[in-house]
Order: C-alpha cells, then structure tokens, then sequence
C-alpha cells in the first residue's frame, strides 16, 4: 500500500492507507451470514510482506444484538512493542425502501452508524473516519474513477454531500417510489466504489481474506 501509514492528505492518514473493515462486502462474500454465527480471519500485506492479521467473530443469530468481535495485535513504532486488542463493535441494519436490510456498525467512539471501520497506523482501535479524521484518497485511479464519478454526480442531483460513504435523503416533495430507485443506484455504486478500493489496495499487497 506504498507502505501502512504511509500515504497523508495535508497530514491526515488516507482511507487507503489504513486497515479497513467493511462489513457491506463482508456480507457480500459470506464472511459475514446474517441469522448465522461466523468465525474468520483477515490479513494484510504490504509489499509482499505480512503487515496486520485480525481474527473476528460475528454474530447475527439475533438480529437485534449483532456483535462483531475483532482480536488483533497493534505494533508501537517507536518501542517495537506488540499489544493485543480484543474489541467489540455492534451492529445494526435498516430496512432499505427497495426492500432487504442493510448492515452497518456503530463506531465504538461516536455511536455513528456506518459501512466501513478504519485502523491508521499509530492506532489501536478501528473507529470511523471521522473519528480518526481520514482523508479521501485524492489521486486519481484510472479505470476504477468511474464508479466514484457516478456515486458523486447521483449525489449532487439529490441535493447531497457528495462524498464515498456519504449517505443520500429523499428530496422534499420526491415521490418514494422514485427515491427508491435512487436508493437502489447508490448503494450499486457504494460497492462498486468498495471494490474499486479493494482491488487498488490488492494491487498494492494490500488486503486478504
């Protein structure tokens, strides 16, 4: 990933620079099974080389009290020390107006509902962007531009911040049949943007499951 912790926007870590959790693709790939109870592990490399592991537990066998255990180990740059972490992250979900339900986690911090978890490096715990003030990764991506472009130009026809993991409203006086349809295209392009990230972070020695 150009190095963990590396990458800095005016001095803030950037999204792809740190250790993220999704639980949206998660659920996705099966690493995650609503009304289930799943035991995994995710691991990063950087260069090649093995640069973050964490062993996790989700359960979803009541949907009202999902939990999201993570167990990682930390490394202090400036001792070499290593610390063990055992953190809980609650779940949640909404009942999209296309129909099904919608995953989040809570920030452990903020109580935010949100799709997404970061680790900068020189952190201990995964929180939410805003809560360890993560900048967007400003570069463009070639290809992968499209997805974002989209997401953000469906955005400002709503009348929204325009922003990955910037959630939409229903206009004043929009029809919720036709709020649905765009309810439907965004959370398309969300994952569309997430393996876009995904797939750069891979082509980095980024991120595996």
């Amino acid at each position: 990933m150009g190095g963990y912790g590396s990458g800095r926007q005016q001095g803030r870590p950037l999204a792809n620079e740190a250790l993220i959790i999704d639980i949206g693709w998660m659920v996705k790939t099966g690493r995650v099974i609503p009304g289930g109870l799943v035991r995994g592990k995710v691991s990063w490399t950087c260069w090649g080389e093995p640069s973050g592991e964490i062993g996790y537990i989700c359960d979803i066998c009541d949907p009202e009290k999902a939990l999201l255990m993570l167990r990682f180990e930390t490394i202090r740059h400036s001792t070499g020390e290593k610390r063990s972490h055992v953190q809980k992250v609650s779940l949640t979900y909404t009942s999209p107006n296309f129909g099904g339900r919608r995953w989040w986690m809570l920030c452990p911090f903020t109580g935010e509902r949100v799709t997404k978890l970061y680790c900068p490096a020189g952190e201990e715990k995964f929180a939410s962007r805003k809560t360890h003030g993560i900048g967007y990764y400003s570069q463009r991506i070639g290809e992968h531009d499209r997805p974002f472009e989209a997401l953000f130009a469906l955005q400002k026809r709503l009348g929204c911040e325009e922003g990955w993991e910037k959630p939409i409203r229903r206009p004043k006086g929009m029809w919720k049949k036709n709020f649905a349809e765009y309810e439907r295209r965004y959370w398309e392009l969300d994952a569309q943007c997430g393996a876009a990230m995904m797939d750069k972070i891979a082509g980095l020695g980024g991120m595996r499951f």
